[in-house]
């Protein structure tokens, strides 16, 4: 065959036209990395528990664990009871049920806060300061020990004028403690409730400045979670979207948005029969809320079910089924994290987990692997959609639904090598133009 032929390449604009471009987009480039960092690569935790301050103590992680295997035992005792309760397959029964028996035996909490907002409510100072300090000696001494969930920390109380005071007082308290028992620990998480405007997320990060200056703390080494739970914080007066700037607000510390079902069901009048993390108020308040986020490294929790699974087994089973299903609807909706108000909710907390991530375990791994090896198949994927099938498998082994061996076996990959597709340069996203 004969040599095929060169095509000529002819241009029209002059070099300087791409630099004039270029410089011109040039705040716009810096902006977009500012604003706009991607997901920080960390772990982040399937759900959050949160403890009143007065409640918790030294072994409240393991009671929740033990709690919950108690459940199981008595209301399924095995894996076919367990999955015809919640409708697993057959062949997802036995790994569901053994994931979840082992996670409620060795990490039966991911993330926990001491409450001292709703959960706690008004007490006297006195009171409120003896069980800010103990709080931060328990969870300093669970560190040290190694006892301690991968994260934890606490609620305050939020901004508003009536609680405020007494709100940077506790967290002042708390965070001091944790100071003079060796330092932050790396898990440490802060939840900012009832968030109404921009300028008390300002505030937030003033005081947590403040406190840094204070210790000698690297700028920034404090972030905090928002909870949404107000209507005004998704749309202002002005028509513009509050959770977005409050993002902006936080000057780079916001880890979170929080989604508080009941707080934001009840200012939007929902009546008390209807308030669900699936009402149509909901669903609209957490899309804001995502697409606000994305992008950021601003991560977005799913809220509760206040319908707890106690007492005899017909009623234990029917609030299982519906914290399952609402987990898993929450699952689909890139909403991967939530809250568990009961150790009861543990276990299919858990199972909705396990199996959404088991479930897509053998096609993500068969389409991650055919676009590693630019290798064919029924399914043209792209940049974008590597950089979700390698975030959906790191979730999975993050949580323990998955195991690296299995993950590295289907797909030929290491984890340095998922991360690098779940975490790609800005322009490796954009180069096809898609």
């Amino acid at each position: 065959m004969g040599q095929s032929r060169q095509e000529k390449v002819a241009t029209s604009l002059a070099g300087a036209v791409s630099e004039e471009i270029s410089a011109s987009l040039a705040p716009v480039d810096a902006e977009l990395e500012r604003r706009y960092p991607g997901d920080p690569g960390t772990r982040q935790p399937v759900h959050t528990v949160y403890v009143p301050g007065d409640a918790f103590t030294a072994g409240t992680v393991r009671s929740w664990g033990d709690q919950a295997l108690a459940a199981l035992d008595e209301h399924a005792p095995d894996a076919a009871a367990f999955a015809a309760v919640l409708g697993l397959p057959d062949d997802l029964a036995e790994p569901v049920h053994s994931r979840v028996r082992a996670k409620l035996e060795q990490e039966p909490v991911e993330d926990l806060r001491v409450d001292f907002e709703d959960g706690y409510g008004p007490r006297p100072d006195a009171e409120e300061d003896e069980t800010a300090a103990r709080a931060a000696r328990l969870i300093a001494e669970a560190y040290a020990e190694g006892t301690a969930a991968p994260y934890m920390g606490i609620r305050m109380k939020c901004m508003e004028a009536a609680v405020r005071h007494r709100g940077i007082r506790t967290l002042d308290i708390f965070l001091t403690g944790l100071m003079q028992a060796g330092g932050l620990p790396d898990g440490l998480v802060l939840t900012l409730p009832k968030v109404t405007y921009p300028e008390q997320v300002t505030a937030m990060v003033r005081l947590l400045e403040a406190f840094e200056k204070a210790h000698g703390l690297e700028p920034g080494r404090i972030g905090f979670e928002i909870q949404i739970e107000t209507s005004q914080s998704i749309l202002a007066t002005d028509g513009t979207a509050t959770v977005a700037r409050m993002i902006q607000a936080a000057e780079g510390r916001a880890t979170g948005l929080h989604y508080g079902t009941f707080d934001y069901s009840a200012c939007l009048g929902v009546s008390a029969a209807h308030q669900a993390s699936d009402h149509p108020a909901a669903d609209h308040a957490k899309a804001i809320m995502q697409v606000a986020a994305a992008g950021t490294g601003v991560r977005v929790s799913d809220g509760s079910t206040n319908v707890l699974p106690v007492g005899p087994t017909a009623k234990v089973h029917d609030a299982w089924r519906l914290h399952y299903g609402l987990t898993r609807r929450a699952l689909a909706r890139a909403y991967y994290q939530g809250w568990d108000m009961h150790p009861g909710h543990l276990p299919t907390r858990y199972a909705a987990v396990f199996a959404f991530y088991r479930e897509g375990l053998e096609q993500a791994a068969a389409r991650l692997a055919r676009y590693a090896n630019r290798a064919g198949g029924d399914v043209m994927d792209e940049p974008a959609t590597a950089k979700a099938l390698s975030g959906y498998l790191l979730r999975g082994l993050d949580c323990g639904a998955l195991d690296n061996g299995e993950v590295a076996r289907l797909t030929g990959l290491t984890r340095a090598d998922l991360e690098g597709f779940a975490m790609p340069r800005r322009g490796d996203l954009t180069a096809s133009g898609k």
